[in-house]
């Protein structure tokens, strides 16, 4: 049996990666895992939650799919991109698949654009259709500053590691990203050991790739990439 875990972004939820569970689920008989990781999902309750958590949460839930399964893939968005990188380094992982991994974060260009978007559109009256300030106006009021040093925990441990990474491994970045910025797709590829690398841009995507117009082409892309011996 193969398992394939899931891991979302830092203030996120499964709703982040779910587009890509469904479309592996539909096509599969996998073992598919999208947890949660503690103080996260469609409410937040991220007081007080250290980023060992985060990361000791997809450890366990890794460690029951490899119990179970004769290999185990793992597809990590945002910071669960850094996340799945180190269960990658520390765990008998078959195949990798990051996207829009946090390597580097806060694309500032791409995010005044977006900005003068929601600016311009706030302003047409079509304010609430936009996709950046629907997922991310409750999040900036919610998240405990405190809580960013913790995400940034996570970047300082994972990002080491990195060059350690030498399994399968297929990349993915949002051209128009407003959170990381293309540049941490690159060095990401150009980092890793894996013999077995793929870099992927979406034109379309910004930093919910999995929600991107051009999702399915990206998804066949990663499918094809786990399926290949």
């Amino acid at each position: 049996m193969i398992g394939c875990l899931l891991i979302h972004g830092f203030t996120g939820s499964p709703f982040e990666v779910e587009p890509l569970a469904d479309f592996l689920q539909e096509r599969t008989d996998w073992e598919i895992v999208v947890p949660t990781l503690p103080g996260h999902g469609e409410t937040l309750e991220l007081k007080g939650v250290k980023h060992i958590e985060w990361i000791e949460h997809a450890e366990d839930e890794l460690q029951a799919l490899i119990e179970k399964c004769d290999e185990v893939y793992v597809i990590g968005f945002s910071m669960g991109g850094l996340i799945a990188s180190y269960l990658s380094v520390k765990y008998e992982v078959n195949k990798l698949v990051l996207l829009s991994a946090a390597a580097y974060y806060v694309n500032v260009k791409q995010l005044l654009k977006d900005i003068g978007n929601m600016i311009k559109e706030g302003i047409q009256g079509n304010l609430i259709e936009n996709e950046l300030y629907n997922r991310y106006k409750w999040k900036v009021t919610k998240t405990p500053v405190l809580s960013t040093y913790e995400f940034r925990k996570v970047v300082r441990i994972a990002r080491p590691l990195l060059k350690k990474v030498n399994v399968p491994t297929f990349i993915a970045q949002g051209e128009i990203d407003g959170i990381v910025p293309p540049k941490a797709a690159k060095y990401i590829y150009e980092t890793i050991s894996s013999q077995e690398k793929n870099l992927f841009y979406s034109p379309k995507a910004k930093h919910l790739i999995c929600h991107s117009e051009d999702k399915h082409e990206l998804f066949e892309e990663i499918y094809q990439f786990l399926l290949n011996e």
